[in-house]
Protein backbone atom coordinates (compact mmCIF):
# COMPACT_ATOMS: atom_id res chain seq x y z
CA UNK A 1 0.00 0.00 0.00
CA UNK A 2 1.37 3.82 -0.98
CA UNK A 3 1.25 6.07 2.17
CA UNK A 4 -1.24 8.20 2.29
CA UNK A 5 0.27 11.85 2.91
CA UNK A 6 -2.53 14.48 4.03
CA UNK A 7 -1.70 18.26 4.07
CA UNK A 8 -3.07 20.71 6.31
CA UNK A 9 -3.24 23.70 3.37
CA UNK A 10 -6.09 26.08 5.13
CA UNK A 11 -4.00 28.77 4.68
CA UNK A 12 -4.00 28.50 0.93
CA UNK A 13 -5.79 31.87 -0.40
CA UNK A 14 -5.98 33.27 -3.64
CA UNK A 15 -7.59 36.85 -2.99
CA UNK A 16 -6.10 39.82 -3.57
CA UNK A 17 -4.87 40.50 0.07
CA UNK A 18 -1.47 40.12 2.34
CA UNK A 19 -2.47 36.26 2.80
CA UNK A 20 -1.61 35.88 -0.73
CA UNK A 21 2.33 36.27 0.18
CA UNK A 22 4.90 33.81 1.22
CA UNK A 23 3.64 30.90 2.58
CA UNK A 24 0.62 30.78 0.43
CA UNK A 25 2.62 30.38 -2.06
CA UNK A 26 4.86 27.77 -1.07
CA UNK A 27 1.80 25.98 -0.17
CA UNK A 28 0.11 26.61 -3.51
CA UNK A 29 3.49 25.49 -5.71
CA UNK A 30 3.91 22.54 -3.73
CA UNK A 31 0.39 20.79 -3.60
CA UNK A 32 0.69 21.19 -7.57
CA UNK A 33 4.56 19.90 -8.01
CA UNK A 34 3.92 17.30 -6.00
CA UNK A 35 2.21 14.96 -7.33
CA UNK A 36 4.88 14.87 -9.95
CA UNK A 37 7.72 14.41 -7.79
CA UNK A 38 6.66 11.13 -6.15
CA UNK A 39 3.90 9.14 -8.04
CA UNK A 40 4.08 6.43 -5.39
CA UNK A 41 2.60 8.35 -2.56
CA UNK A 42 -1.07 9.71 -2.57
CA UNK A 43 -2.01 12.70 -1.53
CA UNK A 44 -4.54 14.72 0.14
CA UNK A 45 -4.93 18.60 0.43
CA UNK A 46 -7.32 20.07 2.94
CA UNK A 47 -8.13 23.77 2.08
CA UNK A 48 -10.70 25.83 2.06
CA UNK A 49 -10.13 28.11 -1.24
CA UNK A 50 -12.50 26.81 -4.07
CA UNK A 51 -10.50 28.38 -6.82
CA UNK A 52 -7.75 26.12 -5.90
CA UNK A 53 -7.72 23.73 -9.49
CA UNK A 54 -5.48 20.84 -7.95
CA UNK A 55 -3.37 18.70 -10.55
CA UNK A 56 -4.25 15.14 -11.34
CA UNK A 57 -3.07 13.16 -8.16
CA UNK A 58 -4.08 15.49 -5.67
CA UNK A 59 -7.06 14.97 -4.09
CA UNK A 60 -8.85 18.05 -2.53
CA UNK A 61 -11.48 18.00 0.78
CA UNK A 62 -12.58 21.27 2.38
CA UNK A 63 -13.44 21.93 5.89
CA UNK A 64 -16.68 21.70 7.46
CA UNK A 65 -16.36 25.51 8.01
CA UNK A 66 -14.17 28.12 6.28
CA UNK A 67 -10.75 28.47 7.30
CA UNK A 68 -10.50 32.38 6.26
CA UNK A 69 -9.94 33.76 9.67
CA UNK A 70 -7.07 33.02 12.15
CA UNK A 71 -9.64 31.79 15.23
CA UNK A 72 -11.53 29.35 12.35
CA UNK A 73 -8.69 27.83 10.93
CA UNK A 74 -7.11 26.74 14.55
CA UNK A 75 -10.28 25.63 15.65
CA UNK A 76 -10.25 23.53 13.04
CA UNK A 77 -6.80 22.52 12.68
CA UNK A 78 -6.74 21.66 16.17
CA UNK A 79 -9.85 20.14 17.45
CA UNK A 80 -11.61 19.00 14.16
CA UNK A 81 -8.31 17.87 11.40
CA UNK A 82 -7.40 14.65 14.03
CA UNK A 83 -10.94 13.14 13.56
CA UNK A 84 -10.55 13.67 9.73
CA UNK A 85 -7.53 12.46 9.26
CA UNK A 86 -8.58 9.65 11.11
CA UNK A 87 -11.81 9.28 9.29
CA UNK A 88 -9.79 10.16 5.69
CA UNK A 89 -7.37 7.37 6.78
CA UNK A 90 -4.03 9.39 6.40
CA UNK A 91 -0.70 7.61 7.28
CA UNK A 92 1.48 10.90 7.20
CA UNK A 93 0.66 14.75 7.98
CA UNK A 94 2.26 17.52 6.21
CA UNK A 95 1.67 20.92 8.13
CA UNK A 96 3.29 23.10 5.87
CA UNK A 97 3.02 26.46 8.54
CA UNK A 98 4.90 25.82 11.45
CA UNK A 99 2.09 24.43 13.46
CA UNK A 100 0.28 20.80 14.09
CA UNK A 101 -2.89 19.68 15.31
CA UNK A 102 -1.44 18.58 18.74
CA UNK A 103 -3.95 15.92 19.46
CA UNK A 104 -3.38 14.06 16.23
CA UNK A 105 -0.83 10.68 16.49
CA UNK A 106 0.17 10.84 13.23
CA UNK A 107 4.15 10.74 12.18
CA UNK A 108 4.01 14.74 11.19
CA UNK A 109 6.20 16.54 8.79
CA UNK A 110 6.55 20.79 9.76
CA UNK A 111 7.69 23.32 7.86
CA UNK A 112 9.04 26.38 9.34
CA UNK A 113 9.56 29.47 7.68
CA UNK A 114 11.64 31.82 10.30
CA UNK A 115 10.90 32.26 13.66
CA UNK A 116 10.50 35.50 13.51
CA UNK A 117 8.04 35.71 16.12
CA UNK A 118 10.90 34.99 18.84
CA UNK A 119 13.42 37.56 17.30
CA UNK A 120 11.34 40.46 16.09
CA UNK A 121 8.32 39.61 18.86
CA UNK A 122 7.87 43.65 18.32
CA UNK A 123 6.77 43.12 14.63
CA UNK A 124 3.89 40.88 15.60
CA UNK A 125 0.58 41.34 17.17
CA UNK A 126 -0.09 40.26 20.44
CA UNK A 127 -2.54 37.29 20.05
CA UNK A 128 -0.02 36.07 16.46
CA UNK A 129 2.83 36.26 18.65
CA UNK A 130 1.47 34.41 21.49
CA UNK A 131 -0.02 31.57 19.65
CA UNK A 132 3.17 31.28 17.30
CA UNK A 133 5.81 31.42 20.36
CA UNK A 134 3.69 28.35 22.19
CA UNK A 135 2.51 26.21 19.68
CA UNK A 136 5.51 26.34 16.80
CA UNK A 137 8.03 24.59 19.39
CA UNK A 138 5.90 22.23 20.48
CA UNK A 139 5.17 21.21 16.91
CA UNK A 140 8.16 21.01 15.81
CA UNK A 141 9.65 18.85 18.63
CA UNK A 142 7.05 16.44 18.16
CA UNK A 143 7.42 16.06 14.45
CA UNK A 144 8.96 13.17 12.71
CA UNK A 145 11.10 15.93 10.61
CA UNK A 146 10.88 18.81 10.12
CA UNK A 147 11.64 21.37 7.02
CA UNK A 148 13.08 24.89 7.31
CA UNK A 149 13.70 26.69 3.90
CA UNK A 150 17.04 27.84 4.23
CA UNK A 151 20.12 27.15 6.00
CA UNK A 152 20.25 30.10 8.37
CA UNK A 153 16.37 29.18 9.45
CA UNK A 154 17.22 25.48 9.97
CA UNK A 155 20.34 26.45 12.19
CA UNK A 156 17.91 28.77 13.41
CA UNK A 157 15.57 26.01 14.45
CA UNK A 158 17.88 23.49 15.91
CA UNK A 159 19.59 26.09 18.36
CA UNK A 160 16.79 28.28 19.45
CA UNK A 161 14.26 25.38 19.70
CA UNK A 162 16.41 22.78 20.53
CA UNK A 163 15.45 19.84 17.67
CA UNK A 164 17.90 17.63 16.93
CA UNK A 165 20.26 18.34 13.48
CA UNK A 166 19.43 15.69 12.15
CA UNK A 167 15.63 15.94 11.75
CA UNK A 168 16.13 19.46 10.58
CA UNK A 169 16.20 19.93 6.69
CA UNK A 170 16.75 22.55 4.69
CA UNK A 171 14.96 22.37 1.35
CA UNK A 172 15.04 25.73 -0.37
CA UNK A 173 11.60 27.18 -2.28
CA UNK A 174 11.66 27.63 -5.94
CA UNK A 175 10.89 29.78 -8.56
CA UNK A 176 8.20 30.03 -11.21
CA UNK A 177 8.93 29.75 -15.01
CA UNK A 178 6.42 32.72 -15.41
CA UNK A 179 9.28 35.02 -14.12
CA UNK A 180 11.88 35.48 -16.56
CA UNK A 181 12.87 38.58 -18.87
CA UNK A 182 9.69 40.33 -21.10
CA UNK A 183 9.49 41.91 -24.50
CA UNK A 184 10.24 45.80 -23.97
CA UNK A 185 6.76 46.35 -26.02
CA UNK A 186 4.92 44.46 -23.07
CA UNK A 187 6.80 46.63 -20.66
CA UNK A 188 5.77 49.77 -22.16
CA UNK A 189 2.78 48.93 -22.27
CA UNK A 190 2.25 47.83 -18.82
CA UNK A 191 4.26 51.65 -17.82
CA UNK A 192 1.71 52.89 -19.49
CA UNK A 193 -1.55 51.27 -18.07
CA UNK A 194 -0.55 51.71 -14.60
CA UNK A 195 0.96 55.33 -15.45
CA UNK A 196 3.96 54.28 -13.59
CA UNK A 197 6.90 56.51 -13.94
CA UNK A 198 9.89 56.16 -17.01
CA UNK A 199 12.65 55.31 -13.95
CA UNK A 200 11.56 53.37 -10.83
CA UNK A 201 13.21 51.57 -7.71
CA UNK A 202 10.83 48.29 -6.68
CA UNK A 203 9.95 47.28 -3.22
CA UNK A 204 7.26 44.39 -3.42
CA UNK A 205 5.92 42.64 -0.57
CA UNK A 206 3.73 42.64 2.44
CA UNK A 207 3.68 45.90 4.62
CA UNK A 208 4.70 45.27 7.83
CA UNK A 209 7.83 46.38 10.44
CA UNK A 210 10.16 43.63 9.79
CA UNK A 211 10.42 44.35 5.85
CA UNK A 212 11.90 47.33 6.46
CA UNK A 213 10.50 49.82 4.58
CA UNK A 214 10.83 52.91 6.45
CA UNK A 215 14.56 52.86 6.10
CA UNK A 216 14.26 52.55 2.20
CA UNK A 217 11.66 55.55 1.92
CA UNK A 218 14.49 57.44 3.88
CA UNK A 219 17.48 56.20 1.88
CA UNK A 220 15.48 56.91 -1.80
CA UNK A 221 14.78 60.66 0.06
CA UNK A 222 18.82 61.16 -0.01
CA UNK A 223 18.51 59.63 -3.85
CA UNK A 224 15.82 61.46 -5.24
CA UNK A 225 17.50 64.65 -4.33
CA UNK A 226 20.43 63.81 -7.33
CA UNK A 227 18.53 61.54 -9.08
CA UNK A 228 15.06 61.57 -11.43
CA UNK A 229 13.68 58.09 -9.91
CA UNK A 230 10.53 57.27 -8.44
CA UNK A 231 9.76 54.24 -5.73
CA UNK A 232 7.09 51.82 -5.91
CA UNK A 233 6.05 50.20 -2.53
CA UNK A 234 3.91 47.37 -3.87
CA UNK A 235 1.87 44.87 -1.76
CA UNK A 236 -0.46 44.10 0.80
CA UNK A 237 -1.00 45.85 3.99
CA UNK A 238 0.00 43.06 6.94
CA UNK A 239 0.33 44.80 10.56
CA UNK A 240 1.98 48.15 12.05
CA UNK A 241 2.02 49.63 8.58
CA UNK A 242 0.69 53.18 9.40
CA UNK A 243 4.58 54.52 9.67
CA UNK A 244 5.21 53.91 6.38
CA UNK A 245 2.61 56.09 4.98
CA UNK A 246 3.52 58.77 7.83
CA UNK A 247 7.24 58.86 6.92
CA UNK A 248 6.41 59.62 2.95
CA UNK A 249 4.41 62.85 4.32
CA UNK A 250 7.07 63.46 6.68
CA UNK A 251 9.76 63.71 4.08
CA UNK A 252 7.27 65.00 1.62
CA UNK A 253 7.38 62.47 -0.77
CA UNK A 254 4.25 62.07 -1.72
CA UNK A 255 4.37 62.48 -5.39
CA UNK A 256 7.65 60.48 -5.61
CA UNK A 257 6.97 56.94 -3.57
CA UNK A 258 3.55 55.24 -5.29
CA UNK A 259 1.75 52.78 -3.25
CA UNK A 260 -0.25 50.00 -5.91
CA UNK A 261 -1.60 48.02 -3.26
CA UNK A 262 -1.53 44.05 -3.54
CA UNK A 263 -0.38 43.03 -6.79
CA UNK A 264 -1.89 39.63 -8.34
CA UNK A 265 0.21 36.87 -9.16
CA UNK A 266 0.10 37.07 -12.94
CA UNK A 267 0.91 40.78 -12.83
CA UNK A 268 4.37 40.36 -11.13
CA UNK A 269 6.46 39.59 -13.58
CA UNK A 270 5.46 42.00 -15.26
CA UNK A 271 6.14 44.89 -12.28
CA UNK A 272 10.00 42.89 -11.66
CA UNK A 273 10.26 43.53 -15.13
CA UNK A 274 9.42 47.27 -15.67
CA UNK A 275 11.37 48.48 -12.76
CA UNK A 276 15.27 49.36 -13.18
CA UNK A 277 16.30 48.00 -9.78
CA UNK A 278 14.69 46.22 -6.99
CA UNK A 279 15.06 46.41 -2.97
CA UNK A 280 14.47 44.20 -0.69
CA UNK A 281 16.25 45.73 2.56
CA UNK A 282 14.32 43.14 4.99
CA UNK A 283 15.43 42.51 8.46
CA UNK A 284 14.50 38.85 9.13
CA UNK A 285 14.05 36.61 6.18
CA UNK A 286 13.39 33.20 6.17
CA UNK A 287 14.16 32.60 2.80
CA UNK A 288 12.81 36.17 0.41
CA UNK A 289 10.89 35.00 -2.50
CA UNK A 290 10.98 38.38 -4.04
CA UNK A 291 14.60 38.97 -4.41
CA UNK A 292 14.35 35.41 -6.13
CA UNK A 293 11.31 36.44 -8.45
CA UNK A 294 13.27 39.22 -9.51
CA UNK A 295 16.45 38.25 -10.59
CA UNK A 296 14.51 35.79 -12.10
CA UNK A 297 13.41 38.22 -14.39
CA UNK A 298 16.64 39.94 -15.05
CA UNK A 299 15.95 43.14 -12.71
CA UNK A 300 19.12 43.89 -10.52
CA UNK A 301 18.96 44.00 -7.06
CA UNK A 302 19.38 45.67 -3.66
CA UNK A 303 18.80 43.34 -0.38
CA UNK A 304 20.50 43.47 3.22
CA UNK A 305 23.27 41.27 4.31
CA UNK A 306 20.94 39.81 7.64
CA UNK A 307 19.62 36.42 8.14
CA UNK A 308 18.86 34.12 4.40
CA UNK A 309 19.02 36.91 1.44
CA UNK A 310 22.84 36.19 1.42
CA UNK A 311 21.86 32.41 0.42
CA UNK A 312 19.30 33.08 -1.85
CA UNK A 313 21.12 36.19 -3.51
CA UNK A 314 24.43 35.11 -3.57
CA UNK A 315 27.14 37.28 -5.50
CA UNK A 316 24.09 38.29 -8.06
CA UNK A 317 23.25 41.56 -5.93
CA UNK A 318 24.43 43.91 -3.65
CA UNK A 319 24.01 43.84 -0.01
CA UNK A 320 23.49 46.06 2.66
CA UNK A 321 23.70 46.38 6.03
CA UNK A 322 20.02 46.66 7.19
CA UNK A 323 20.18 49.26 9.68
CA UNK A 324 22.69 51.64 7.86
CA UNK A 325 20.66 54.13 6.29
CA UNK A 326 23.56 55.88 4.32
CA UNK A 327 24.57 52.51 3.19
CA UNK A 328 21.40 51.93 1.40
CA UNK A 329 21.17 55.12 -0.48
CA UNK A 330 24.59 54.46 -1.48
CA UNK A 331 23.56 51.11 -3.24
CA UNK A 332 21.02 53.10 -4.64
CA UNK A 333 22.46 55.19 -6.37
CA UNK A 334 25.23 52.72 -7.32
CA UNK A 335 23.11 51.05 -9.35
CA UNK A 336 21.03 53.86 -10.75
CA UNK A 337 23.89 55.82 -12.15
CA UNK A 338 25.62 52.36 -13.40
CA UNK A 339 24.07 50.74 -16.46
CA UNK A 340 27.08 48.70 -17.08
CA UNK A 341 27.05 47.38 -13.03
CA UNK A 342 23.15 46.56 -13.85
CA UNK A 343 23.64 44.43 -16.72
CA UNK A 344 26.09 42.56 -15.13
CA UNK A 345 24.00 41.73 -12.03
CA UNK A 346 20.85 40.98 -14.37
CA UNK A 347 22.61 38.55 -15.97
CA UNK A 348 24.61 36.81 -12.66
CA UNK A 349 20.67 37.23 -11.30
CA UNK A 350 18.98 35.55 -14.02
CA UNK A 351 21.97 32.34 -13.47
CA UNK A 352 21.69 32.18 -9.90
CA UNK A 353 17.50 31.80 -10.38
CA UNK A 354 17.78 28.96 -12.33
CA UNK A 355 19.11 27.04 -9.30
CA UNK A 356 16.02 27.23 -7.92
CA UNK A 357 12.65 25.01 -9.16
CA UNK A 358 9.45 24.09 -7.53
CA UNK A 359 10.27 20.40 -8.94
CA UNK A 360 13.10 19.85 -6.72
CA UNK A 361 11.50 21.64 -3.50
CA UNK A 362 8.51 18.66 -4.53
CA UNK A 363 11.12 16.17 -4.77
CA UNK A 364 13.13 16.47 -1.60
CA UNK A 365 9.97 17.22 0.44
CA UNK A 366 8.97 13.67 -0.57
CA UNK A 367 11.99 12.26 0.27
CA UNK A 368 11.64 13.71 3.90
CA UNK A 369 7.88 12.14 3.73
CA UNK A 370 9.41 9.08 3.36
CA UNK A 371 12.14 9.68 5.91
CA UNK A 372 9.23 10.77 8.24
CA UNK A 373 7.21 7.03 7.40
CA UNK A 374 10.41 4.67 7.95
CA UNK A 375 11.09 6.65 11.25
CA UNK A 376 7.39 6.24 12.60
CA UNK A 377 7.73 2.62 11.16
CA UNK A 378 10.77 1.72 13.17
CA UNK A 379 9.00 2.92 16.26
CA UNK A 380 6.30 0.70 15.99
Amino acid sequence: MSIHVGLNASLLSLGENYRGAGINWYIYHLLNHLPEADRGLRYTAFLSDTRFCPPPGLRVKSPCWSTNTPIKRILWEQWVAPWILRREHVDLLHAPAFVSPLLSHLPTVVTVFDLSFLIFPQAFKLANRLYLRTMTPMSVRRAAQVIAISEYTRQDVIARLEVPAERVHRVYCGVDPAFAPLPQADIAAFKAEKGLPERFVLFLGTIEPRKNVVRLIEAFAAVSRHIQVDLVVAGGKGWFFEPVFARVQELGLTGRVHFPGYVPEVEKPLWYNAAEVFCYPSLYEGFGLPPLEAMACGTPVIVSNATSLPEVVGDAGLTVDPPDTQGLSEALMQLLTNASLRAELAARGRARARRFSWSETARQTAQIYHLAWQQAELGR
